[in-house]
């Protein structure tokens, strides 16, 4: 969302980030930890739960509200990569599960006493192909046994809850987007019980794992919504997904962009603010419009979803220009720092790696370049 948008929420979220300075983002980074004090204090001040609705404990917010407390966290310098799961997996519960289902589950999601931020979806073998999954649920009786493999699953040690795409019945050429379903994975129980998980260290702190099912058995009541039709279930999750994750990208850019402004008018080379020369100003400038006219992308796909329209373009198109925005605005910043934008302190180095995470995830910006081409333009697919 723009600037001016939901000021009371952005304000609230400044403050609390002044509590994170970068040096606790530092220190984690350097020991690939994950922030628990920080998304303790977004749980508590009810930021991770302004999308479930207020019978359920929930602010009962647009997606335009949560798009306001990602873009400020980024903004801030800090990082929603730990936590913003928490505000949209439980949307799959939310529209399609059953009413126990949601009595049981949302009211303790929106307080924090449950964790549902793991989303299994990718796997070693498919990754955008999601129709090629090979993770398995076969009905044994009232349970499901499960066996297979996910990977790059962020946030899974950290989760008491897990949103689990599988294979329900083998896959048909013909209908390959048929025969998935979504199962609910109690963490807690499942660990030790035929669910391995494997920490995947990477360039940046983002808690990623690979998941190992072995014979592990769910409760048939876990099942959310009807069996078959889980993958139509889990690309409703994708557009908010890919919408918030653009608002971090917008958050990002606007800390490059801030943090460049400040150094370009400080640092004197030559007797004068290095501010002063068209090749430092120019590409500041191109960050700042790029930003602001991925801002307006990202606003038109989240009114789109708040109003229950098709949106599935324009998500995509909204976290395509936002990635590319905060990637063209961290490049700016560290050339302009010079020397210093390496240094960890100045924070620069952080942010440069983990806002490079989103021209691949959630999802790559060529797929998204297919989809515009072949859903919008008409052009033949090309796979």
């Amino acid at each position: 969302m723009t600037q001016e948008s939901f000021p009371e929420i952005r304000e609230a979220v400044r403050k609390l980030c002044a509590r994170f300075p970068g040096q606790y983002w530092r220190e984690l980074d350097r020991e690939r930890a994950y922030p628990t004090a920080f998304v303790q204090a977004l749980t508590e001040a009810g930021f991770l739960s302004v999308l479930i609705p207020e019978e359920f404990g929930g602010s009962g917010l647009g997606l335009g509200a949560a798009t306001a407390v990602l873009e400020e966290i980024h903004r801030s310098g800090c990082n929603g990569g730990a936590c913003h799961a928490q505000m949209y997996t439980m949307g799959t519960v939310l529209r399609h599960g059953t009413p126990a289902q949601k009595a049981a589950y949302l009211p303790k999601v929106a307080s924090g006493e449950l964790r549902l931020q793991a989303f299994g979806v990718t796997e070693p073998d498919a990754g955008t192909d999601t129709t090629r999954i090979t993770t398995f649920a076969r009905k044994v009786g009232d349970k499901y046994v499960v066996n297979g493999r996910k990977l790059w699953i962020s946030r899974a040690e950290h989760s008491d809850l897990m949103v689990l795409l599988c294979r329900t019945s083998p896959r048909d050429e013909a209908k390959s987007s048929a025969g998935m379903s979504v199962l609910l994975v109690d963490m807690r129980a499942a660990r030790g019980n035929g669910l391995t998980i494997t920490p995947v260290r990477t360039m940046l702190n983002h808690a990623t794992t690979e998941l190992l099912f072995e014979d592990l058995e769910v409760p048939a009541e876990n099942l959310v919504g009807e069996e078959g039709k889980g993958f139509k279930y889990i690309l409703d999750g994708m557009n908010a997904e890919r919408i918030l994750i653009a608002s971090e990208c917008i958050g990002d850019a606007r800390f490059f962009i801030d943090r460049a402004s400040q150094y370009a008018k400080d640092r004197v080379v030559f007797g004068r603010p290095i501010g002063e020369n068209q090749g430092v100003q120019f590409p500041l400038a191109r960050a700042y419009v790029q930003m602001t006219s991925a801002s307006l992308m990202v606003d038109r796909a989240a009114a789109l979803f708040e109003a229950g329209e098709p949106c599935g373009t324009e998500a995509n198109m909204a976290k395509l220009v936002a990635s590319e925005a905060s990637w063209f605005a961290a490049d700016m910043c560290l050339q302009t720092h010079g020397g210093f934008g390496f240094a960890e302190e100045y924070d620069i180095e952080r942010k440069f790696r983990e806002t490079r995470l989103y021209q691949v995830a959630p999802i790559s910006t060529n797929l998204i370049l297919s989809h515009v081409a072949t859903h919008v333009l008409g052009q033949p697919k090309s796979f």
